[in-house]
């Protein structure tokens, strides 16, 4: 017997009816190396194999057949996802897996109803699926019935744990798994699941915690890579700028014609089910107006959808619907919320505008299309504006073509995935979790409640004497109150910020309006997203792809009411675009460097390109980082990655003086240009003896600076915030070795 029928063998029979209905012959690797693990040993799991390979059941399988084997006595399984939609998608599926089992399963998130959840607060047993922030609350809020929901949990399953690992979301699941384990007194077995993790080893560490218990982490074979690629690349030419503003007179079919880019995007997802990605919003929204756009001039239906994190659920999930049916020949422009594992069926193609951040994301959106046995085509598409005479060097470099090219190549050639960061320093995380514990547990002594946080797993490096600092401050802010016995319950402050549900979140919320259109008179106003600024009555706004005129402003509930208008307007949400690692950037030096003919160009774009090689061997960039444009101007192409790129320029700030340079202007993490009245010998000159003090990552942020990115850090000492931000945002490592090689390099 093989170990694939012994396997087979051990699963029940609803389970084999589920294979034998989906027509699967054998069973995959990921499947019996999950099944090998859950059944033969006591380790945690992590599955990181590729998209659509089957990974969800492959974990499932062995855990529900020993759940069958062995009833729990209480919730047997916890599924922890990121997003309400990929516990929606997996609720669906799991139902139908689970169908002739007798094993219930919940899904419990901000959208499920009262009732849903009641049946398992009434009877806890099978599976939960779950989100963080519904698990933070069940800790705050039912912490005294805990053992009794989870007693006899056997496993949790964490999905996506490429997106979790080194931020904060991650980092509080972490926190609850700990803390959950502390209350129902053992700990249950963890399997994490991804596509895309870059360090097997640093992520298997994440996901088993303060556990000590081993990760098993399975090989696979080298996928052979079977892929439909294209880039192309389009120029475009601005409008006047004196026009550029007046959105309610522009002429539509005139500038729709005028952008072959958005043409050519069209025409690639015409008649196609396809997903279309954007790196913002912003352009999600405006890309999504354009198609409408081109699709009226053209006399062609309207299939074009939009998905984002600012839209309405009703909006979002009706995407998903049109998407997964397979009739429908629908164009969803998406922003990150459609690119984890929802299953949306068979997708034609993907459609990527610019390039993606990592190389994480462009193979996550490359695996929602080809799936049930079809090779992922995605086709990326450059608009660059068309550079004047007098348009500086930097500015010349399509650095947007090469950073895609760079992506793919180095997956191509290594493998190569961002390995998980770490956040050494996650202040606001360590705000949340002692409010989150005091609430959930009472009052405890000021060397107790350090005791529990600071052994978190998160918190590790986060010294007794910077938690003193915080619980000193939270006492004068009155986020806490010390009892007469000495011990610290949540203050008055506290008590306010834990009494609002978006408590549970770490993630930074704003303070958005909701954006209604219909008859309010007859209660028929139907949601649309949210907005973070309103404009005044009779002003005009985009979102879901269309324009939106203010009919009424309700300030005080925060809501539009608006009716629909013809055209298209930019939109703006406050926010960043993630991290480019610093191998991505140094294979884009590489690219301009070397003369290898990429098979997945299009015409348009390697002609760019050698254009762009051309310009940079010419004028010294690919063998030089520091150039001279004229005049005072000069330039830094340190191709180095964002955090490492972000210490650099501080640093040039922080000695700004001493180097005799001034203005200093970036772009990205691509160049930083400044005036110098020297010449590069001087600079270098004054380089070397600063170089040989080191580079003190706290020194390079101000005294008076106060670096707030995360949701509870206005809540955060100075001190604290400064010495993270120098942490976990600063690398100096990689910062250091660029400016001694240009130093060497004379």
């Amino acid at each position: 017997m093989t170990e694939a029928d012994r396997i087979f063998d051990r699963f029940p029979p609803f389970i084999r009816e589920y294979i034998f209905t989906h027509s699967w012959e054998n069973l995959r690797g990921v499947q019996i190396a999950a099944a090998r693990t859950v059944f033969d040993t006591d380790h945690h799991l992590l599955l990181t194999s590729g998209t659509a390979s089957g990974k969800t059941e492959a974990a499932f399988f062995p855990i529900l057949a020993s759940l069958y084997e062995a009833p729990a006595a209480s919730v047997g399984v916890l599924y922890i996802a990121p997003l309400k939609s990929l516990i929606n998608d997996q609720f669906g599926r799991m139902e139908e897996l689970l169908q002739e089992s007798g094993i219930p399963v919940t899904h419990w998130h901000g959208d499920v109803s009262a009732s849903h959840k009641r049946r398992l607060l009434e009877t806890p047993s099978g599976i939960l699926q779950i989100t963080p922030e519904s698990l933070e609350a069940m800790l705050i809020r039912r912490s005294n019935d805990m053992v009794r929901l989870f007693g006899n949990l056997r496993f949790v399953v964490i999905d996506e744990v490429h997106t979790l690992t080194g931020t904060d979301r991650g980092n509080q699941i972490q926190c609850q798994l700990s803390r959950l384990a502390r209350l129902i007194g053992h700990q249950p077995r963890r399997i994490g699941l991804s596509a895309t993790v870059g360090d097997p080893e640093l992520a298997a560490a994440w996901l088993a915690g303060d556990s000590n218990i081993p990760t098993d982490v399975p090989r696979f074979s080298a996928e052979n890579l079977r892929w439909r690629l294209g880039m192309e690349h389009f120029f475009f030419q601005n409008a006047d700028p004196e026009q550029a503003d007046d959105q309610k007179t522009a002429d539509p079919e005139k500038t729709a014609e005028l952008d072959a880019g958005y043409e050519y995007m069209y025409d690639c997802v015409k008649d196609k089910k396809a997903l279309v990605f954007s790196n913002s919003r912003e352009e999600t929204e405006y890309l999504t107006a354009t198609f409408r756009q081109i699709a009226e001039r053209r006399r062609e239906p309207d299939v074009f959808l939009i998905h984002h994190g600012n839209l309405s659920a009703a909006l979002r999930e009706d995407a998903e619907m049109k998407m997964k049916d397979e009739d429908t020949r629908a164009v969803t422009c998406a922003t990150v919320t459609m690119e984890l594992g929802i299953d949306i069926g068979r997708l034609e193609r993907v459609l990527q505008n610019d390039a993606p951040t990592s190389v994480s994301s462009f193979l996550q959106r490359l695996g929602r299309s080809g799936r049930r046995g079809q090779p992922p085509e995605m086709m990326m598409v450059f608009r660059e504006e068309d550079p004047l005479p007098n348009t500086p060097l930097p500015q010349l470099i399509p650095w947007g073509l090469l950073r895609a090219i760079a992506i793919v190549q180095l997956y191509i050639e290594e493998r190569f995935i961002e390995p998980p960061r770490e956040k050494r320093m996650p202040m606001s995380l360590l705000l949340h979790q002692t409010l989150s514990q005091l609430a959930s547990g009472g009052e405890l002594s000021p060397r107790a409640l350090a005791e529990r946080i600071l052994s978190l797993p998160p918190f590790r490096a986060v010294s007794k004497e910077d938690y003193r600092t915080l619980l000193v401050s939270m006492l004068n802010h009155e986020l806490l109150q010390m009892t007469e016995e000495k011990g610290l319950i949540v203050g008055l402050a506290g008590e306010r910020l834990l009494g609002s549900f978006q408590f549970f979140a770490v993630f930074k919320d704003s303070e958005d309006f909701t954006v209604r259109a219909g008859d309010r008179e007859k209660g028929s106003a139907e949601e649309i997203g949210t907005i973070t600024t309103p404009p005044p009555v009779g002003e005009r706004f985009a979102l879901a792809g269309r324009v939106w005129e203010v009919e009424e402003l309700d300030v005080r509930r925060k809501l539009v009411y608006v009716h629909p208008v013809l055209g298209k307007m930019e939109v703006s949400w406050p926010g960043d675009y993630g991290e480019i690692h610093t191998k991505i950037l140094q294979r884009m030096q590489k690219i301009l460097q070397e003369d290898t003919v990429y098979p997945y160009l299009k015409p348009n774009a390697a002609h760019r390109l050698a254009v762009a090689r051309h310009l940079a061997q010419n004028t010294g960039v690919t063998d030089h980082a520091l150039l001279h444009l004229g005049g005072s101007t000069w330039c830094l192409f340190p191709f180095l990655g964002t955090r490492s790129f972000r210490t650099l320029r501080r640093f040039l700030a922080a000695n700004a003086r001493e180097l005799g340079i001034s203005g200093i202007e970036f772009d990205g993490c691509y160049y930083i240009t400044f005036h110098m009245e020297g010449d590069r010998e001087d600079f270098l000159y004054a380089l070397a003896p600063l170089l040989a003090r080191g580079m003190d990552c706290e020194a390079l942020v101000g005294p008076a600076e106060m670096p707030l990115f995360d949701k509870f850090d206005p809540f955060i000492p100075g001190e604290l915030l400064r010495r993270a931000y120098a942490t976990d945002r600063l690398r100096p490592d990689e910062a250091l070795a660029f400016l001694q090689s240009l130093v060497e390099e004379g």
